[in-house]
């Protein structure tokens, strides 16, 4: 690796940190560090723009324009020179700046003598924080070397901005862009409301050594974990299970694209020549090539962004021999967390006593982390781009998952605003709880059964606090999602007993376990990749090749219901053969504990979950064989409509209450009915006041929702004239209106009832 070829660039940095740890106070301390860059550059002019709240660079220190033009000058994102470097995140090297067509001439800063002009954008994690500028009176254009100096210093002066050395400075009245207060909105994935403070659910890598004391080690260690980088990417790639193409290989040759690309590299050879230490020197780069990325119209190199990301801060973390992602550490009382995405296992690892809300620039209403944090009571905001990179760790933050907003760092009457909000929205809740000891039954005498979907131990307090008739749900993969390796058959059988101990005489419905997917435990891993995971092998299918791990989870089962009933159902049954190989399984396990000696239930009732479409064509020969079904409508909506359930594109592209999936719905309860067998609506859709009141009236008499739901359907059901609603609604499933006519007409009736939603 050859030396730095130049002194004055380290020199300058090492000039820099002196300063920065003196002290000084800060206007002082900005004015000495134009001063040094423009010694060091040999510059007539140096100066430094902040970004503030309100969209404008305005002019916080300078050498070589007239002094009295500090904290007065200002220019607009967009107007002048420094305007335009703010919008588009470049430099801007000039040998005649007054000649460009973008230049606004500000007379009270004198700088109409000076000819040539160089700017780069004082950029951190992407983000615009100012603009930092050189000048001089000759025509000259400033060599690639300067620029990177530049460019080098501006990522120190990032940091001194966002460590709020800035501040301190600003005018009254006026904040900088970093501090300001912002609405972001998005898809509300669980409702509720949240006031907290920010935790990062993958913290940024924190740079605390940005000087270099010696380069040339620098840049070893650089070229050495830029190696070892390039080794793991390489090593993913040759995989026997990465050999298929498909989208999974996409990705990890993006990895690959960016670990080799020379360009890359070589700028952060140079940040490290010009003084940085290697960590520092990748994240210039970073927020360079990130804020580039963001401002880019061609989609493909915008998604590209998250992969240049996640393999740049791969090479932080091996620089700084970090091998953590989670900032599982102690959580503040009133702790949100900002991520891309999340997976139900990572939410589950956080303490939930202090958890106040989760923010995604990701995730959709029916992906199980949004799922699981409606049966934890946990407010979910989704789908914010960009949103990990416009927030610190501490700032404050307040996630309104009635309206889809996030306000982040919110001034103190919006604060209190919120604040009343969440007393109102605990006064109805506190309202609906007085609603449990009722019964579910409408206004024209139909008798309802609100039942909960489960799957922890936390949720078995809300069966007695919500009212709710039974557990029509318990999932349980959830106890080996949040376990480091396979629950031994004890494990289960105890949570199992507690369950049902704690259910009393309320029915339980236990679904076996139901991974894959998007459902995947760290200590089960499939032999190979595959395409569509949520259409692969997975739940029934999985246990029914794996009959150990379906066996051992049935004789848990039926130990901890002894002397009691087991309601057992089986998810993704694609057809009836597939139960009829459960059962039979089921049965050879509870002929073998009575054969030892063991008790068994009194009672064993199996049923299905239907949520594959296949379904639907064998209903005769299923309800002849089941002793009850379960709907799942989160599946059955995604195969009906073949749109990802976990995909942000086609959240809401497609209407539960579209005339296609209520005459689906109403195909199998209607043939139910015709069977005697007692069906069960267990999905999201079961949860939403709207979409409950059109359940109804197709004929559903029983469904299983969060916790939080049971209330607000209570409250409906009890103003409810079923059979009013149910001889307008079936004539438009029957004429086939457009789809979108049928969610207008639910409100419609329920504002003209007087049904509270």
């Amino acid at each position: 690796m050859p030396a730095p070829t130049s002194a004055a660039p380290r020199l300058l940095m090492r000039k820099l940190r002196e300063l920065m740890a003196s002290p000084t106070a800060p206007q002082e301390r900005l004015d000495k560090v134009a001063e040094l860059i423009a010694r060091n550059m040999v510059a007539e002019v140096c100066s430094v723009y902040a970004l503030r709240s309100d969209n404008v660079l305005e002019l916080y220190a300078t050498v070589g324009l007239k002094p009295e033009s500090v904290h007065m000058t200002s220019l607009r994102v967009g107007e002048g020179l420094v305007g335009l470097i703010a919008s588009e995140a470049r430099h801007l090297n000039l040998s005649d700046a007054q000649a460009h067509p973008a230049f606004a001439y500000r007379p009270e800063t004198g700088e109409e003598d000076f000819k040539s002009f160089l700017g780069v954008p004082i950029l951190r994690a992407g983000r615009t924080l100012g603009v930092l500028v050189v000048q001089n009176r000759s025509h000259r254009t400033y060599p690639e070397d300067e620029v990177e100096t530049l460019q080098t210093v501006a990522m120190i002066l990032a940091e001194m901005i966002a460590a709020g050395g800035l501040e301190p400075l600003a005018r009254p009245g006026a904040t900088l862009d970093l501090r300001r207060p912002m609405r972001l909105d998005g898809v509300i994935l669980a409702e509720g409301i949240g006031l907290g403070h920010v935790v990062l659910h993958e913290p940024r890598v924190v740079i605390t050594d940005i000087f270099a004391d010696d380069p040339a080690r620098e840049l070893v260690r650089l070229e050495a974990s830029i190696d070892k980088l390039r080794i793991t990417v390489d090593d993913l790639l040759s995989r026997s299970e990465m050999e298929k193409a498909g989208e999974h290989r996409d990705v990890l040759e993006a990895y690959r694209m960016f670990a080799y690309d020379r360009g890359w590299v070589r700028k952060m050879e140079e940040a490290v020549k010009n003084g940085l230490t290697a960590e520092a020197a990748v994240e210039k780069v970073q927020s360079d090539t990130r804020a580039r990325m963001l401002r880019q119209t061609d989609p493909y190199l915008r998604e590209r962004l998250h992969d240049f990301d996640d393999l740049a801060n791969r090479l932080l973390r091996e620089l700084m021999g970090k091998t953590g992602i989670h900032g599982l550490g102690m959580l503040p009382r009133d702790a949100v967390i900002v991520g891309r995405n999340m997976g139900a296992a990572e939410l589950l690892d956080y303490d939930r006593e202090r958890l106040r809300g989760l923010v995604l620039e990701e995730g959709a209403p029916t992906s199980h982390v949004a799922i699981v944090a409606r049966a934890l009571g946990i407010p979910v905001v989704g789908q914010l781009d960009g949103v990990v990179s416009l927030v610190e760790t501490g700032d404050g933050i307040i996630i309104d998952g009635e309206a889809g907003h996030v306000q982040l760092r919110p001034q103190p009457e919006v604060e209190q605003a919120y604040g009343e909000k969440a007393r109102f929205r605990a006064r109805r809740q506190a309202q609906y709880r007085r609603l449990r000891s009722k019964p579910s039954v409408t206004k024209d005498g139909q008798q309802m059964s609100l039942q909960l979907n489960a799957g922890l131990v936390v949720d078995l307090p809300y069966l007695e606090e919500s009212g709710a008739n039974g557990i029509g749900l318990f999932r349980t993969e959830l106890q080996f999602m949040v376990a480091s390796s396979f629950p031994r058959a004890s494990e289960q059988e105890a949570l199992y007993r507690q369950v049902l101990e704690s259910a009393g005489d309320k029915p339980v419905v236990f679904r076996t376990l139901d991974i894959g997917g998007d459902k995947v435990l760290p200590y089960i891993r499939a032999s190979e990749e595959e395409e569509n995971p949520a259409m692969g092998w997975r739940a029934i299918r999985l246990g029914l090749d794996r009959p150990g791990l379906l066996r051992t989870q049935v004789r848990a089962l039926l130990k901890a219901a002894a002397g009691r009933e087991l309601r057992l159902m089986f998810p993704m049954v694609t057809h009836v053969a597939e139960f009829s190989q459960a059962r039979a399984l089921v049965e050879r396990e509870k002929q073998f504990l009575k054969k030892h000696g063991y008790a068994v239930p009194e009672v064993v009732k199996l049923g299905v979950m239907i949520e594959v479409p296949s379904l639907l064509f064998e209903l005769d020969e299923l309800f002849s064989q089941v002793q009850f079904a379960s709907i799942g409508s989160n599946d059955l909506m995604q195969f009906v409509m073949a749109a990802d359930r976990g995909s942000n594109r086609m959240a809401g592209r497609y209407d539960t209450l579209s005339v296609s999936f209520l005459r689906a719905l109403r195909q199998i309860v209607d043939k139910a009915q015709e069977y005697r067998t007692p069906v069960t609506l267990c999905g999201e859709m079961g949860g939403k006041p709207l979409e409950a009141m059109a359940l109804m009236a197709v004929g559903f008499r029983s469904l299983s929702m969060s916790p939080s739901s049971v209330g607000p359907i209570k409250a409906m059901l009890l103003e409810l004239d079923v059979g009013k609603l149910r001889g307008r609604l079936l004539p438009r499933l029957e004429t086939g209106r457009n789809p979108s006519d049928l969610r207008q007409f639910l409100k419609s009736f329920a504002e003209e009832q007087a049904i509270p939603l």
